[in-house]
């Protein structure tokens, strides 16, 4: 049996996170809130130092290492967000940093964890072969290793989270937050459940990455033979032992969602919320705007950080607006003779969408002579407004050979 982590020690950890992590804010949602019938709140863990909720474990596990274990080292393996909060804990209690990150790590995050004073070394495709390169280090080096969620000190200090939450929110019924490895809906879930059993506490994971729902069936860790999403903060193979434990005994359920849904939360966020949440902080967002997961309100969603790359965030940005039917690429064919475009873009102009790209093209062996090919980028009001102007441009006569969402 694997013991699980219990309510005096998310409280000691509490402790042990004065004066280092930040209580964060609780912040109505008034999108959220209207969809649901019942109050929505988003905890902002994505204003937490470092970026996420991440450096309260990881403070959490390395405060508690021995000078011995102090003097050695530490070294992590992580995506961006554990990296960093490895780098910010071990700089506060004066240890060295290593941390190994896949070569597709974002170069913000990156950046960030070599200011904290981390040294990096990209290993790696996924965050599973960066943590057998960590994990190698720590074998030869003798430096400690900090697993980003499978120890019991990270689930303490993860599970402050819930302790805020119940202070801020003292009529929660649902939490929902999303699940890579597993730690900090472990250590909410203990939190939670402890102070308040009939809390509902929902994990969410990305669909194509989704490795508790398997593992949960067969009773025990199952790896993932791959697995790819714009969520890479929870991009996690397979989960913990550890946190698997907690999660089959005290979470109530764990739900999926798809790229498309992450990225419509995403645009809501920010456009909504003002809150800038990297793809990984939104999933919980994103299972109450699809409808993945029955809740009863008030519900809490938490955006679990904010470190997201700015040319991710452009093609997110770009991909939500899309799947919101807001942003249309077209491909018309029509006759090629002078002021044919002019035309064309007059008309889109007369049912008020804008275009935000024109590429014009005679060239494409599939054309037929005299024929011209337009490739357009066109943002509109939504998926009727969408809709409208394709049929106007098809009655007048224009061939729209592709309509795609981006």
């Amino acid at each position: 049996m694997t013991e699980l982590v219990g309510l005096a020690d998310v409280q000691a950890a509490r402790e042990l996170l004065g004066g280092v992590t930040r209580t964060t804010p609780l912040e109505p949602s008034r999108p959220l809130s209207a969809a649901l019938g019942g109050p929505v709140w988003l905890k902002c863990e994505n204003l937490q130092r470092a970026g996420s909720y991440k450096v309260r474990g990881a403070y959490v596990r390395i405060s508690r290492l021995s000078a011995e274990e102090r003097a050695r080292g530490v070294v992590a393996a992580s995506a961006g967000n554990h990296a960093q909060g490895v780098a910010l804990a071990a700089g506060l209690v004066g240890a060295y940093a290593t941390v190994f990150m896949p070569v597709n790590a974002p170069l913000p995050k990156v950046a960030a964890t070599k200011g904290y004073g981390a040294q990096v070394e990209l290993v790696g495709n996924t965050v599973d072969e960066s943590l057998v390169a960590a994990q190698t280090f720590a074998e030869r080096t003798g430096a400690v290793f900090i697993h980003p969620f499978d120890h019991a000190d990270v689930i303490a200090g993860q599970g402050t989270v819930a302790l805020e939450i119940l202070e801020q929110c003292p009529d929660v019924r649902t939490i929902v937050t999303g699940v890579g490895g597993g730690g900090l809906v472990s250590g909410m879930a203990v939190a939670a459940k402890a102070l308040r059993p009939d809390v509902r506490v929902i994990g969410v994971q990305a669909a194509s990455a989704a490795a508790f729902p398997p593992s949960l069936r067969a009773g025990e860790p199952v790896r993932l033979p791959s697995f790819a999403t714009i969520a890479d903060g929870i991009a996690v193979g397979r989960p913990g032992e550890l946190t698997f434990t907690h999660v089959r005994k005290l979470v109530d359920d764990v739900v999926t969602v798809s790229e498309e849904d992450i990225s419509r939360a995403l645009l809501m966020l920010l456009e909504r919320g003002k809150q800038v949440v990297e793809p990984a902080g939104a999933v919980g967002v994103a299972a109450l705007l699809s409808g993945a997961v029955e809740v009863t309100a008030p519900v809490v969603a938490v955006l679990s950080g904010g470190n997201i790359d700015p040319l991710l965030m452009l093609r997110v940005i770009e991909h939500g607006l899309a799947a919101a039917g807001r942003f249309l690429r077209i491909t018309v064919r029509c006759v090629d003779r002078p002021g044919q475009l002019a035309s064309l873009l007059g008309e889109i102009a007369e049912h008020r969408a804008n275009v935000v790209d024109v590429v014009h093209q005679r060239a494409n062996p599939h054309l037929r002579l005299g024929e011209v090919e337009v490739a357009l980028s066109v943002e509109t009001r939504g998926v009727e407004h969408s809709d409208t102007l394709i049929s106007a441009l098809r009655a007048s006569g224009y061939q729209v050979v592709f309509t795609g969402e981006g």
